[in-house]
């Protein structure tokens, strides 16, 4: 479960955020904007539902010990990563849903089965998500590089870490 959930939430990060980017972009056709804004949204929620369940997953399971091999200093820096990704991945979609909500925009999904809007419409709380939406993605970018990073390491190193997280479906 550890290794589908992660691979899960890596592929819609990594498949949301260039969609986040294109959307945004001057001369796109409305239709192709308002179908980015879609998936982005709509990625976002899904996004938050698998992180909120692979926090609970892993309070209920524990992750195993890093081999002995890891410095401590890797492991507290590996503890740290990993910590500040999700908090960034939940600021993320928060403060995405926050933005869209506040603006008097739909959420599809939600929509679809009837959840009612948790925040009011508000317009400067609307500029506040968005300012932290924008913002939160370059720390959030920039830890993916090094998690990405981290990873590579690890694999070439043949240490034992990577095959804990590698292949998303078992050993």
């Amino acid at each position: 479960m550890t290794r589908l959930l992660h691979w899960i939430v890596a592929l819609m990060v990594l498949a949301t955020m260039p969609i986040g980017v294109a959307m945004l972009q001057e001369g796109i056709q409305r239709s192709t904007q308002d179908f980015l804004f879609i998936l982005h949204k709509n990625g976002g929620v899904i996004i938050l539902l698998l992180v909120l369940l692979r926090i609970i997953w892993r309070v209920v399971t524990p992750t195993p010990a890093l081999p002995t091999s890891v410095p401590h200093w890797q492991q507290r820096v590996a503890a740290a990563v990993q910590a500040a990704l999700y908090a960034l991945l939940l600021i993320m979609a928060i403060s995405g849903y926050v933005r869209v909500r506040a603006g008097g925009f739909p959420v599809e999904m939600l929509d679809a089965v009837g959840m009612p809007t948790l925040v009011p419409r508000s317009e400067t709380l609307a500029d506040r998500a968005q300012a932290i939406h924008a913002t939160a993605r370059f720390p959030l970018a920039a830890l993916i590089l090094l998690h990405i990073a981290a990873g590579l390491k690890h694999a070439f190193a043949r240490d034992g870490v990577f095959s804990r997280i590698w292949p998303p479906l078992g050993r």
